[in-house]
């Protein structure tokens, strides 16, 4: 072969290779540019461990994920979260935050209700359920205050 035909194989491998490294970041990153999607939020006394990015699930499929978290002017915890385009939230809707097993990941579970009053792309979620924090909870049964 050539050196110059040589030169551009190499080149042509180098940028498929930089193509699928940016594939699999986006991918397997879960990041999304352009927001597609609908935005939802609701405010919990405690979350407990949960982060921005975490998943947002509906009977153990991820729908969504946690945008943002901050905090409200009655000391509450507001999360932003960024549900696809095509899932359904009635106003009845329940969004909890729970554990993947004992020690896994957080991450809020929603469940969707029934209502016929769908949540639109801003709205919120009234009813929220904490996360529950196992330390406590093993500390009340170790000193009787069950």
């Amino acid at each position: 072969m050539k050196r110059g035909n040589l030169e551009l194989v190499v080149g042509v491998f180098v940028l498929a290779g930089l193509a699928c490294l940016a594939y699999l970041a986006v991918h397997l990153g879960k990041m999304e540019f352009f927001g597609h999607g609908y935005q939802v939020s609701a405010n919990f006394d405690n979350i407990s461990g949960l982060k921005d990015g975490a998943a947002v699930e509906i009977a153990g499929v991820e729908v969504g994920r946690v945008e943002s978290i901050g905090l409200t002017p009655g000391d509450q915890a507001k999360l932003v979260m960024r549900l696809k385009p095509g899932i359904k939230l009635y106003d009845d809707a329940i969004a909890s935050v729970r554990t993947k097993g004992i020690i896994g990941d957080k991450f809020v579970k929603l469940s969707p209700g029934s209502s016929g009053n769908l949540i639109v792309n801003g709205g919120k979620i009234r009813d929220t359920e904490s996360a529950v924090e196992w330390e406590d909870l093993i500390a009340k049964y170790i000193h009787g205050k069950v």
